[in-house]
This record gives C-alpha cells, sequence and structure tokens, in this order.
C-alpha cells in the first residue's frame, strides 16, 4: 500500500506541498456542500412540496364540493391568481404513466413523497417538459386535472449558484496559494543550485536571503559554512605553501654541513663534532615545524563534543602551563559555569594561548564566565602586547616566528575556536599587554 501511494504521489516538494493545500480545501468544500445538501436544502425542499401540495390539496376539495360550474370556474381563477397553479380539468381522459420523472436534487423525490401523503389519488410530475413550470397530473374518477406550478415555487436555483461560488473560491485560493509555494520552492530550489555549485568548487558568493523565515535560516547557515569552509581551505592551502618556506632554511644548512664534510680519507669524530650538533639541531627544528604543520592540518573534527564544567577543565591546563614553567597569577571561573565543547580541542587551543603568554609577557590572569548566548573565556598577561594594525594579521599562518614558535599557535587557537561556532579576538589587556577574547557557544 505505501509503495502504491509513493507511486501516485507527486516527487517534487512542489507538487507534495500543492497537495498537502488542495487535498484539505477539496475535504472542505465536500463537507459543506455535503451539509448544504443533507440538511439546508432538503428541509427547505420539503417544505415548498409541502405548501404546493396543501394548494393542490384545496384545490382538490374545493372543486369536489363545489356543484356549479361557474363556481367552479371562479375558484380556477382564483387559484391561478392567489396560489399561482393554472388548473385545468380533462373530463374522462386516463393517465399512462404515474410517478414522476427524475433531475437533479432532493425536490423531485420530495414533492412526489408529499402528494403521496397528502392525496388518495394517481398522479405523474413532469419537471422536464417545461423548464419554468412543474406540470403535475391527478387522475380523478371521471377526469384528469392537470395543475401547472410555477418551478421557482420548488427548485431552489440557488444551489447552482452556491456550488460555482464554492468551485470558484476553491479555484481561485489554489491559484493564489500556488502563487506563493511557487516563491518559497524557489528559494529552495537557489539553496539546492549553490550547494551543487559549491560542491562542484565553484566559488559562487553568498546566497541572497529570501523566502520563508526558515529558508533564510537555512541560507545563513549555508553561507555561514561556506565562509568556513573556504577559510578552512585557505588556511590549509597557506600550511602547504608555507612547508616548502619554513623547511628550505634547515635543509639548506643541512646540505651545506653534508657539503663540507671530506668525502675522502680518515676523519675524526671530533671534529665534526660541532657540526653533527647542528645537523642534530636542525633536524629538531624540523621535526618540530613539521608536527606543527600536522597538527594544524589534522584539525580537530573526530571528537565528540560534550558538556564540560569549566572550573575543573581549566584548573588541568593551568596546572599543566605551570609545570611547563608559565606564570598563572590568578584563575577566576563563574561557579557552576559549564560549555559544549570537544575538550581535547579546546585544551590544545587554550595550552597554545598560555604558552604564547609565557614566551611573550609574565604574570597571566584566567577569567571565565557566562554570557547571554554561551561562554566568554577571557586570557590576560602583561607583556608588550601587539599593536592594534597587527592584531589580525598575527591570525595568519607563519606570521610569527618568534622565540621558538612556528607562528601556527593563534592560527591554531582561532580555527579550534571557530570549528565550535565561537571566535576569538585580541584586545589591550588591563595589565598592560595582551587580552585574547574566547567566546563560545
Amino acid at each position: 500500500m505505501e509503495k502504491s501511494v509513493r507511486r501516485v504521489l507527486p516527487r517534487s516538494l512542489l507538487g507534495r506541498s500543492l497537495l498537502i493545500v488542495l487535498i484539505p480545501l477539496l475535504v472542505t468544500q465536500a463537507i459543506s456542500l455535503e451539509l448544504f445538501y443533507g440538511n439546508f436544502l432538503k428541509v427547505v425542499s420539503r417544505r415548498l412540496s409541502d405548501s404546493v401540495t396543501s394548494d393542490i390539496v384545496l384545490s382538490l376539495n374545493a372543486l369536489e364540493h363545489l356543484q356549479k360550474q361557474s363556481d367552479k370556474a371562479w375558484f380556477v381563477a382564483q387559484a391561478r391568481d392567489h396560489l399561482q397553479l393554472v388548473e385545468t380539468w380533462h373530463p374522462g381522459a386516463r393517465l399512462h404513466r404515474f410517478g414522476s420523472n427524475h433531475i437533479t436534487g432532493p425536490m423531485d423525490d420530495d414533492l412526489a413523497h408529499a402528494l403521496d401523503t397528502a392525496i388518495d389519488y394517481p398522479f405523474f410530475v413532469n419537471w422536464k417538459s417545461d423548464p419554468h413550470t412543474v406540470k403535475i397530473a391527478i387522475q380523478l374518477p371521471d377526469g384528469v386535472l392537470d395543475v401547472d406550478a410555477p418551478r421557482k415555487r420548488l427548485d431552489m436555483g440557488q444551489i447552482w449558484l452556491f456550488v460555482v461560488w464554492a468551485f470558484s473560491s476553491s479555484v481561485l485560493l489554489f491559484v493564489v496559494a500556488s502563487l506563493f509555494m511557487r516563491n518559497q520552492i524557489r528559494a529552495i530550489r537557489r539553496l539546492a543550485r549553490a550547494a551543487e555549485q559549491f560542491g562542484l568548487g565553484r566559488d559562487i558568493g553568498p546566497i541572497k536571503l529570501e523566502g520563508a523565515q526558515e529558508v533564510r535560516k537555512a541560507a545563513v547557515a549555508f553561507n555561514r559554512m561556506q565562509d568556513r569552509i573556504y577559510r578552512f581551505v585557505s588556511q590549509r592551502t597557506g600550511v602547504l605553501a608555507g612547508v616548502s618556506h619554513d623547511l628550505r632554511t634547515p635543509l639548506t644548512r643541512l646540505r651545506l654541513s653534508l657539503a663540507m664534510v671530506p668525502r675522502t680519507g680518515t676523519i675524526k669524530g671530533e671534529e665534526l663534532s660541532a657540526d653533527v650538533d647542528d645537523m642534530i639541531g636542525d633536524i629538531a627544528e624540523m621535526e618540530h615545524m613539521i608536527g606543527s604543520y600536522l597538527a594544524f592540518a589534522r584539525g580537530e573534527g573526530a571528537e565528540t563534543p560534550e558538556h564540560v564544567e569549566m572550573a575543573p577543565f581549566i584548573e588541568d591546563v593551568v596546572a599543566a602551563a605551570r609545570r611547563s614553567g608559565a606564570t598563572v597569577a590568578s584563575v577566576t571561573v563563574q561557579p557552576g559555569l559549564t560549555a559544549h565543547m570537544r575538550p581535547d580541542a579546546m585544551k590544545r587551543a587554550l595550552t597554545n594561548l598560555l604558552d604564547n603568554a609565557r614566551r611573550h609577557g609574565g604574570a597571566i590572569a584566567i577569567t571565565a564566565y557566562a554570557i547571554q548566548d554561551g561562554v566568554c573565556l577571557l586570557v590576560d598577561d602583561d607583556g608588550p602586547g601587539i599593536r592594534p594594525e597587527r592584531r589580525e594579521a598575527v591570525f595568519r599562518a607563519f606570521e610569527s616566528g618568534r622565540g621558538g614558535g612556528t607562528g601556527l599557535g593563534l592560527t591554531i587557537s582561532r580555527d579550534i575556536v571557530r570549528a565550535h561556532g565561537g571566535d576569538m579576538e585580541l584586545d589591550a589587556s588591563p595589565a598592560g599587554g595582551l587580552r585574547v577574547k574566547l567566546v563560545l557557544p
């Protein structure tokens, strides 16, 4: 059954959306028509049929009791003028058809039922011979009485107006809904097309925000994702470009050292001791740089986010930093503060920040507190700081290699924070050095 229904249902979102609009609309109109037919129309039709039948019974009773022909003619004239019934007497005539021919609606059945209940004579009701008159022929013992009743006394012509109105309003509402739905679907299609183009590696730029609120939120999320991926690719490309630049210097020194080694004769170890120490230092430097490159390129996407209590988390990072020689003067954490994050990745980011503060500053102060949209973490030092015009530049890979670093510490830290949906900013510290502000959602 489910597979059969799926074959019938449209596959496109527009078709299914229109079907969702059309089915309730049709059901509502069908219920309205059924209520109209089943209650109001039938009640009014029975009352109209009873009224005409009562006039016919009155006419039959009067014609049976009036003996003079002049009196009968007078009553027939009165019935035509006041009851709107045209009566014609056919003496000796016989009916050959009985009952009623049927038309759409309950009027024919109601009139036949009322006549059958009110009179004891056979009759035939003809609805089709004249569009404006209902002809009723009653078989009496000595002839046939023809009664022409106005159709408007029995037929409710407004039912067709109601049906036309219901159908027209349904079509109009469906067309309006189709236009609005098409505009909403157009925004979704544009988002899907942009995602496909982005997947093919084409730079399409940010998507224009349009459509419903949910579609706009999806477009905003897509633009942010696109920006993060471009930034991610740009940083990784910068790393690949910087590998050859940073490794070229120690490789050149190694090549020169090896070129200075004699290729013939007897070589004493003490004579090459200084050169060997230099080469070992170059290799260690290369290992350090390659480790940093790999750590940056690997990222922390495989770790599962979890809720972490900030107080013990920061204390662990501070304890490790103190073992490395950092001077952490104060740690202030709001009681009960928690954050949803990848703990290993954030520990690495915070460790990089404390290591930078240790190498360039002195005393370090750490503060963590809750904000409206998440958690704010401040790392302050009393070092020389960074000039405002260079604060954005130091986030680029290989920007600074002073103090034995590779210029990737701040880049890695901000990359981790942004992967959590947060951000990192640099500012002047109240202690005179640099303040690093981390915001986590």
